[in-house]
């Protein structure tokens, strides 16, 4: 079952997350440690999402590099002497350019992008997530937590597992083994079938990587006829996203089936992100 949703529910989310994200950093202390990043305080989380985060894809919807360089970037410095407010007033200024953005731009123009998706369909969807994850650093950081939007999350259970942990370059092979994850979202009645194996290949400097443990997120005609799940995972759509993104514990989700399977699966997604925005 497909979890996308379509361009203008993500512009909606990323312009209602954004609202949110907005209003509980406005009465939250700058100073107060972000307990999802412990390096970062409040006012750091503001900085990132406006000036690092959105700033950065208005600049890649509005001039379509071939690819960001830094020589062509020119991101934006923090100044030493700003007040919270002047943060906030320019998280204002750069969400309402990156939102005017992003409706003047066609899901199915090409865009640069980290990832294979070089269209602008890529960044809908990613920065609907991204600013999903960071609302909910702002809440974890205010102590004022509310629910996450369950399509979405659903959708971001998807995205998580084939985007970032699934995401493969074009110079990797994946072959699976024949283990199979299915993660059910019980109250949106979605399922991500995964499935375990081994990644090789030659990466670009010529390192070769060599039978490496991964995973595969399958689509609905690639499930083996009469294939069953050695380990089912369910939750809510909301609590299975904040898990993924180790912004919660396990506390509600229930695993069923194979243990060594699901360890497996765990190690691979359980690790520190990279943050690619």
């Amino acid at each position: 079952m497909t979890t996308r949703l379509t361009p203008a529910a993500y512009i909606d989310h990323i312009r209602s997350e954004s609202a949110r994200f907005r209003a509980v950093l406005a009465d939250t202390d700058p100073t107060a440690p972000v307990p999802t990043a412990p390096e970062w305080t409040a006012a750091d989380l503001l900085w990132h999402v406006a000036a690092e985060v959105q700033h950065f894809w208005t600049y890649v919807l509005e001039t379509r590099p071939t690819a960001p360089t830094e020589e062509a970037y020119d991101e934006p410095e923090r100044p030493k002497d700003a007040s919270y407010q002047d943060l906030l007033a320019h998280f204002d200024e750069l969400n309402a350019r990156f939102i005017k953005t992003l409706e003047q731009t066609g899901p199915e123009e090409p865009t640069w992008s980290w990832s294979q998706d070089q269209s602008a369909a890529f960044t809908y969807r990613r920065q609907a997530h991204e600013i999903l994850i960071h609302r909910l650093d702002a809440e974890l950081t205010a102590d004022a937590l509310t629910p996450l939007d369950p399509a979405l999350a659903a959708d971001g259970i998807d995205e998580i597992l084939d985007v970032f942990y699934g995401g493969k370059p074009e110079w990797a092979t994946f072959a699976g083994d024949g283990r199979y994850v299915r993660v059910d979202a019980v109250d949106t009645d979605t399922r991500t079938w995964v499935e375990l194996g081994l990644v090789s290949g030659t990466r670009p400097d010529g390192d070769r990587l060599e039978d490496e443990p991964d995973l595969s997120v399958l689509s609905t005609e690639n499930i083996p006829a009469d294939t069953e799940p050695d380990v089912v995972i369910e939750g809510t759509a909301a609590d299975l996203d904040a898990w993924l993104w180790r912004r919660r514990d396990d506390e509600g989700i229930r695993v069923a089936g194979d243990r060594d399977i699901y360890d497996s699966f765990r190690a691979l997604t359980n690790q520190a992100i990279k943050d690619d925005d």
